[in-house]
């Protein structure tokens, strides 16, 4: 529904002005010139999220924790792209750690626009049979450390008067999922769906936007020890019936972090083939 800014049947309107939107689509989709935070960049989707933005025009801030060839990739997408790309060893789980990492990036870049909070670590038992202490890790990590890349970055946008958030979810937060048993990280990436939205909710009032995106079964090194027969079950219940190329996602990814989201926030994007339509 369109409407006037300021007064409407001689009372004053409440309505914020619109932003300036592009006639061309394909602009409205560039990034040039803003920093862009990916979390878990150096691997995985978070990699291909990386050369999608890159390509778009966006600086690159990516964080790892284990990698050991974060110096290759950043090489290779400043020299794929010609954009500035820089990597940051950090444990999200310690808010300490995402803090100062996202100060050093505001030094370094000059600027932050998208934090991507990507970075997560599945769960390998049920919930009578996880180790309390591997329950805690991927609590810590999925759930706490999503939290605190986004408090972090949410400080800086809040003060700045804009930025965008975007949380990797998972279709395992909207269905539990077979025949793995997993009740952890499922729990935990509903709790970032909402938490997606409830931010969502906070930030709009100054400016901000926060959305999620929900993958299915993947093609990365995360899941490449999985039984060939559990594979099986998975395609069997997805309607595509395969998995997909991490580069499937980045179209997503782009467009809830440039302007041609815009008017888009609060919102989770399911990307699994159809598994949670059934």
């Amino acid at each position: 529904m369109s409407t006037t800014n300021g007064n409407v049947n001689g009372q004053q309107s409440i309505r914020r002005p619109n932003p300036p939107v592009e006639d061309s689509l394909f602009k409205s989709f560039r990034l040039d010139g803003r920093t862009v935070i990916i979390t878990g960049g150096c691997g995985g989707i978070g990699y291909e999220i990386a050369r999608g933005l890159a390509e778009a025009g966006a600086n690159l801030a990516l964080w790892y924790h284990n990698s050991t060839t974060h110096q290759k990739i950043q090489a290779k997408i400043s020299q794929d792209f010609d954009i500035k790309v820089e990597t940051y060893k950090v444990d999200i789980r310690k808010y300490a750690e995402v803090e100062a990492a996202v100060t050093q990036v505001v030094k370094d870049f000059g600027r932050l626009d998208v934090m991507i909070a990507n970075a997560g670590i599945p769960t390998k038992a049920g919930g009578l049979d996880d180790k309390l202490e591997d329950w805690d890790n991927v609590r810590a990590t999925d759930f706490d450390g999503t939290y605190y890349c986004m408090r972090a970055a949410g400080l800086v946008f809040r003060e700045q008067k804009h930025g965008v958030g975007i949380i990797t979810a998972s279709m395992s937060g909207h269905a539990a999922n077979v025949p793995q048993e997993q009740s952890c990280y499922n729990a935990c990436k509903a709790g970032c769906i909402h938490l997606a939205k409830s931010l969502a909710v906070e930030w709009a009032k100054w400016g901000g936007r926060v959305n999620s995106v929900s993958p299915g079964y993947i093609d990365t090194i995360i899941s490449g020890d999985c039984p060939f027969e559990m594979k099986e079950q998975w395609f069997s219940l997805t309607p595509m019936m395969r998995d997909a190329d991490p580069r499937e996602l980045k179209g997503i990814y782009l467009y809830l972090a440039s302007d041609a989201s815009s008017y888009t926030t609060g919102a989770d994007f399911i990307v699994d083939g159809g598994y949670t339509a059934r």
